[in-house]
């Protein structure tokens, strides 16, 4: 298949607009940004079936959302985002759908790693990354390679992953130490299944996003997403621009992130550690 159209454009493409500026200092001012944003990148299907375009057409539309949301997460100093770009249970998609998504995702790679260093992000990839074709597992290591040492936007991107399957995989390295006597029962805790997991290093997820109207996380960052604060946008991914990005940090930042605390509680922890 032809995804010239997938380059129409790139990321990191214009100079800065003023009004797109005042909208992130806002948004910088206003309140604590999430330090890390998941997103359930849901639609491109429905997308295309609704202008009479196949799958793999609304796959290639949303490349383009994908490169507004990274350029305006890198520009705003947001230090992590995570897109569920392809999970375990896609793989029981049509042969010829996985085959062009694949395609699609060395295509953006490659055209657009180099852009990706230039702007200082650092790709990551989560998930069972053994099940991927020789091919993709071959341009994703020359990409992580390349951006490795940048300091910027950590960009992960879930391939071939689930929630479940990420707790097993840490709950099978455990009892493997466990197993082998370098580990006892005592020791497992949090924290060790954490270092466990595939996202190990980065926070957890404070703002997890879905798009296309789905009231579901779909098996993703399950452990991981335990008090994220959940957004859903009737917007299919296609359509979603750094508009509907800045719509949810707004809704974020109204939210009370009590973790198990009143209110009360809150208040007080907030006035304490201002006096530290």
């Amino acid at each position: 298949m032809d995804f010239s159209a997938a380059f129409t454009s790139r990321w990191f493409k214009s100079a800065a607009d003023p009004e797109d500026e005042k909208i992130r200092h806002d948004l910088q001012a206003a309140c604590e940004l999430p330090e890390h944003v998941a997103i359930i990148m849901d639609g491109n299907g429905r997308w295309a079936r609704q202008k009479g375009k196949t799958r793999i057409e609304g796959h290639v539309a949303g490349v383009d959302a994908v490169r507004d949301v990274v350029e305006a997460c890198a520009q705003l100093g947001i230090q992590y985002l995570t897109l569920f770009t392809f999970s375990t249970e896609n793989w029981k998609r049509p042969e010829k759908e996985i085959s062009s998504l694949m395609q699609l995702l060395i295509k953006v790679l490659q055209k657009e790693a180099r852009e990706l260093c230039r702007n200082n992000v650092q790709l990551h990839v989560i998930g069972n990354i053994s099940q991927l074709p020789e091919n993709v597992r071959k341009t994703l290591n020359e990409t992580i390679e390349l951006t490795k040492n940048n300091t910027g936007l950590a960009l992960s991107i879930a391939l071939s992953y689930s929630g479940k399957w990420d707790i097993l995989q840490a709950c099978r390295t455990i009892c493997r130490e466990v197993a082998g006597g370098r580990l006892s029962l005592d020791e497992i805790d949090e924290h060790l299944i954490e270092s466990c997991l595939s996202t190990r290093g980065m926070p957890d997820p404070e703002l997890l996003i879905r798009t296309s109207g789905e009231f579901r996380i779909s098996n993703f960052l399950l452990w991981q997403s335990a008090y994220s604060e959940i957004y859903f946008t009737n917007t299919y991914w296609p359509d979603f621009r750094r508009s509907q990005l800045y719509d949810a940090i707004r809704d974020f930042q109204k939210r009370e992130r009590r973790f198990g605390l009143t209110s009360e509680q809150l208040k007080d922890k907030k006035a304490l550690q201002s006096r530290l």
